[in-house]
């Protein structure tokens, strides 16, 4: 039952009270116990024993020696006085795309071609509750550190393989990657402009569907571990298909095609079901003096009106009257025809204004808005750092780290980041003495080798 101080409060004060990130690493967490193992790298893998790690389990990110998985090196600004790669090469440094898929994490090597290796990776299967892994579709099978050899040593373990197209089927022993997953499962096709405007797809620039995968595989592991402790004693394999993932994203256009065989096609910034419920160029700069090319560009707002009345609003607004006279209704408005006629009639009212100036005029007016805002206007506003989406991080490696938070909330057993990630190695002897048992000249004849 909730005490009587919380029964009274308003529903905001109850949500800021329950929520309060400063009590965060007073309770508890609520995956604390679960082990994790992972094997993962890029982007796709990486995220899940996260976001798990961000719930409380203890994940182990294994990864090739000295210098690790690639992702480490597939963005720029890796200075080695920043984030160093690991002790072995000091002169490298770890990109800024290895941020955001590896918290919490600790962190092993291991050359898991070598014999001595896959021992040490069955010694630690033996004592997970999950692995996951998101190399080629039956690598690790291949090389004896698969479910189907740990299976049989620990029944009890969830093992979550994430890949491309699947294990079976076509294309099955391709690579994937976001934006490969993106054009095969049909996203591309909807995003970008109409051929009238160019006609060219867009790609996101985040790893959407990489950490959409990884959230959606997360869940996996915690719907099986839930059946593993409440029904069947036993754990599973699960598959994770990127391109299949992607298609989940197209929704109404696959209904659409289903029904009536319309290929649904790209609008840009406006909404095929929808209008008007989409993005306008607005004619002037935010940041005129600004030096940063990217501010001195014009900026733009989002605008929602499709509502009958909230468009006759709108029309008033812009001085066009006749606009709202011409599409009265939302059937009228949607049509394609129409929205080419619409959004630059928007455009021009907008052509003399900043971004913050439509959105005061259309709040104003009661209709919603918002400014497309940049990673600056972002990373500086107060909701993010007020609700701990963005915090500063006292990184136990690095220092002050600026990092996003948890997306989501629970009041008893919060998400929490205590670390951004580490070197390569970082935690080998910690690990091979615990979970494996090796004394310290164990681990020095091991490293001597090369296998960690």
């Amino acid at each position: 039952m909730l005490d009587k101080s919380l029964k009274d409060m308003t529903f905001e004060d109850f949500c800021r009270t329950v929520f309060d990130t400063k009590d965060t690493f007073q309770k508890p967490e609520v995956m604390k116990g679960v082990r994790v193992i992972s094997t993962t790298q890029y982007i796709l893998g990486p995220c899940v024993p996260a976001y798990l790690a961000e719930l409380g389990a203890e994940s182990i990110k294994v990864e090739l020696p000295k210098r690790g998985e690639p992702m480490r090196h597939t963005t720029p600004f890796n200075e080695p006085f920043l984030y160093p790669l690991s002790r072995w090469i000091p002169e490298k440094g770890t990109g800024l795309g290895f941020f955001g898929a590896n918290t919490n994490e600790l962190f092993m090597s291991l050359d898991f071609h070598k014999p001595e290796a896959v021992q040490i990776m069955k010694r630690l299967a033996a004592k997970a509750d999950v692995v996951a892994e998101n190399y080629r579709a039956g690598t690790f099978d291949r090389w004896g550190i698969g479910y189907r050899q740990y299976k049989e040593f620990n029944p009890r373990l969830v093992y979550q393989w994430m890949g491309g197209f699947g294990g079976w089927g076509p294309g099955r022993n391709r690579a994937s990657y976001d934006i490969l997953g993106q054009a095969q499962g049909g996203c591309f096709s909807i995003t970008g402009w109409p051929k009238e405007y160019g006609g060219m797809p867009s790609k996101q620039t985040i790893w959407i569907m990489d950490y959409w995968g990884g959230a959606v595989s997360a869940f996996n592991i915690i719907a099986s571990l839930y059946w593993r402790d409440n029904v069947s004693g036993v754990g599973q394999f699960l598959e994770y298909s990127q391109v299949h993932g992607a298609q989940r994203h197209l929704t109404d256009f696959i209904a659409l095609y289903g029904r009536k065989g319309i290929v649904g096609q790209r609008w840009g910034n406006w909404e095929p079901l929808l209008c008007v419920h989409g993005i306008l160029k607005c004619g002037k700069s935010s940041y005129p003096g600004s030096k940063n090319p990217q501010e001195q560009e014009v900026g733009f707002c989002f605008v929602s009106a499709f509502k009958d009345e909230e468009f006759k609003k709108l029309c008033s607004l812009i001085g066009n009257p006749a606009l709202a006279k011409k599409y009265p209704a939302h059937a009228d408005r949607v049509a394609a025809d129409a929205q080419t006629a619409i959004y630059p009639a928007l455009e021009k009212w907008a052509a003399d204004k900043t971004k913050e100036e439509v959105w005061k005029a259309c709040t104003e007016a009661g209709l919603v808005a918002q400014p497309v805002w940049n990673s600056n206007e972002v990373a500086s506003h107060e909701h993010w750092h007020l609700r701990g989406s963005i915090q500063w991080l006292d990184d136990p490696t690095y220092g002050d780290i600026m990092i996003q938070g948890a997306p989501y909330r629970l009041s008893e057993t919060p998400a929490r980041i205590k670390n951004a990630f580490k070197p390569v190695g970082a935690d080998n002897e910690h690990i091979l003495a615990n979970l494996c048992g090796f004394s310290g000249s164990q681990i020095a004849e091991l490293e001597k080798k090369e296998i960690i």
